[in-house]
């Protein structure tokens, strides 16, 4: 990834340590599946879950302290508490689905996905988690590269790239295209 190194040592200069700090434990991803899949109430994560009372609740005040899930009152029942996904909860969805697909891949059991997740337009399943370009390409690790802030866009012949539009939620990527373009 370039000449360049992470400064591995620092802590508050990459986001990784502060996502492990909040979600750095098994039960904590197994509580943000079930929210995905529609659990809301404290039973049903336990009855779904099969955890310990005491960790369900740990870990539901964690996630809710740190904004990935929101406590409010049932609609029914004003009384009963629904945890709900904030928009930084669902921001987890690609990292949940790539370790979900990186486990099926490597687990050395056959993981037979059933229900399929599909997308909701043609009802086909979803492709692997990919690292995207900023024109869509998809990148694998020996197209990334560390630079500086001050070099970002800087090619190595030193002409300035033009960042263009980012592609956003439901574009369609021509990767022939892309890939025609990048090229020259």
């Amino acid at each position: 990834m370039g000449d360049l190194r992470e400064p591995l040592r620092e802590l508050i200069e990459c986001g990784l340590p502060q996502a492990l700090e909040v979600m750095g434990e098994r039960w904590s991803f197994m509580i943000l599946r079930a929210s995905f899949n529609g659990v809301h109430h404290f039973e049903e994560f336990l009855s779904e879950l099969g955890i310990a009372r005491n960790i369900l609740s740990s870990r539901l005040a964690k996630l809710v302290e740190h904004g990935i899930l929101k406590r409010e009152p049932c609609a029914d029942d004003r009384r009963k508490i629904e945890y709900r996904l904030t928009e930084k909860g669902f921001d987890l969805l690609p990292a949940m689905l790539a370790l979900r697909q990186w486990g099926q891949k490597y687990s050395g059991e056959i993981v037979v996905e059933d229900p399929v997740l599909v997308d909701e337009r043609d009802r086909l399943p979803i492709g692997p988690v990919s690292i995207l370009s900023h024109d869509g390409r998809i990148l694998t690790h020996q197209d990334l590269w560390l630079t500086r802030k001050e070099n970002v866009g800087i090619r190595p012949d030193g002409t300035c790239a033009d960042a263009g539009a980012m592609p956003t939620r439901g574009d369609v990527i021509d990767l022939g295209s892309a890939k025609k373009k990048a090229a020259g």
